[in-house]
């Protein structure tokens, strides 16, 4: 009973090793503070609860949903309603909108949907996993673009060369940034957008973050440039925004075309989602959006909180602008360890659970990623273990 060839090629899936330590330093009764999956712990707003609620004891929403239904068909306006309000926007309901059971496996499937054997996919790394991995399991190839703190996080297009360029299909691409915290402003996508427009490409751009700004302009959209719906998808989420991680919906808009492919795509996989979370969807893009400030407010409070401290004990990290993660440098006397050794060591040692970087793909190694997704108190404790971790003469 031997796997796939293409579950083989797939790097190791960091984030489950790093759950089996944790299972496993539980078991020995340590008290672990995770901060290592952006897995939100803030509930989401009691209206979209209730909104929920009401919805499952509908007969009707139990069955198989199905584009021509009265609450997808709300959904999808909704979701056009809310992309005119927060950025401007003209989308068609209809062609240019596509719900998702979050938005992780609407990426995955994208490249099942476009990628043959010889096609390449372009991602900038470190990544979101998925990012890569759906590639992978496409069966495509992988051409990895290296990102930098110099460079400011942004990938440079200019000087990729010209056999890759045009064996591309997809160009992935993400902000705010999931591990590094980088923004990138107007002028980025503008120049992505140009670069792209003579090329046989997509534009994939994974806007999850969009509204965890901290500080400074709030975020563009791919679909807010000209030109960009020629070859240009967008991709968001309701996990961060509104809380609803568990739930699993999110959704892509943007080129018609693509869209059309990967709704084939997924018409073999999987048979919608739940309507009951559709309507609270719903309910979520249409209502007050207060709770997102307040989830902002909240995240903003904490990050701030764990970069001083962080700052205070002599491990120097950046001030993140954007996202709810901290994207650290492994200490200096811990430099001759991976990031996947010095995660494993802070979980055994410390009962602290980070993100290594290479999860996030090869450029990532040196690094660890810190997920703001605990209260303050505990936020203090994995502090006060972290100092004494360093202090500790090694």
């Amino acid at each position: 009973m031997e796997e796939a060839n293409r579950l083989k090629r797939l790097p190791p899936y960091l984030f489950t090793i790093i759950d089996n330590l944790k299972a496993e330093v539980i078991e020995k009764g340590v008290d672990v503070i995770d901060l290592s999956m952006g897995n939100p712990d803030i509930p989401p707003a009691k209206h979209i609860i209730e909104e929920l609620s009401e919805a499952c004891r509908r007969a009707d929403y139990h069955r198989y949903s199905k584009a021509s239904g009265d609450v997808e068909k709300r959904l999808n306006q909704a979701i056009a309603d809310w992309y005119k309000e927060r950025f401007n926007v003209d989308l068609d309901p209809k062609k240019e909108v596509l719900p998702l059971i979050g938005s992780k496996e609407g990426v995955a499937h994208l490249s099942t949907g476009f990628l043959n054997p010889d096609d390449i996919a372009l991602v900038p790394t470190p990544a979101y996993p998925v990012h890569f991995n759906g590639v992978i399991m496409a069966g495509g190839i992988l051409y990895s673009i290296p990102l930098s703190k110099e460079n400011k996080y942004l990938p440079n297009l200019s000087n990729l060369p010209s056999d890759v360029i045009r064996r591309s299909k997809l160009f992935f691409f993400s902000y705010p940034h999931n591990p590094t915290t980088a923004v990138a402003d107007r002028g980025f996508y503008e120049k992505v957008v140009n670069w792209a427009k003579d090329k046989d490409l997509i534009l994939a751009h994974d806007a999850a973050y969009s509204d965890i700004v901290l500080d400074g302009p709030k975020s563009t959209s791919l679909m807010q440039i000209q030109g960009s719906k020629k070859q240009g998808i967008e991709f968001h989420t309701l996990s961060k925004s509104y809380n609803m991680a568990g739930w699993r919906i999110g959704f892509v808009v943007g080129n018609s075309d693509i869209l059309a492919v990967l709704k084939k795509t997924k018409s073999y996989i999987d048979f919608g989602i739940f309507r009951g979370i559709q309507s609270a969807a719903i309910t979520a893009l249409t209502g007050p959006q207060d709770c997102v400030k307040k989830t902002v407010s909240i995240y903003k409070e904490r990050v701030e909180f764990f970069v001083k401290g962080l700052n205070d004990m002599g491990w120097n990290v950046d001030m993140p602008k954007a996202t709810f993660y901290i994207w650290a440098h492994i200490p200096l006397k811990y430099s001759g360890l991976t990031s996947l050794e010095f995660s494993s060591l802070l979980l055994r040692e410390i009962g602290v659970a980070v993100a290594p970087g290479t999860g996030f793909g090869e450029y990532g190694e040196g690094f660890i990623r810190f997920a703001m997704v605990d209260e303050k108190k505990r936020l203090k404790e994995a502090l006060s273990r972290i100092k004494s971790f360093l202090d500790i003469k090694v």
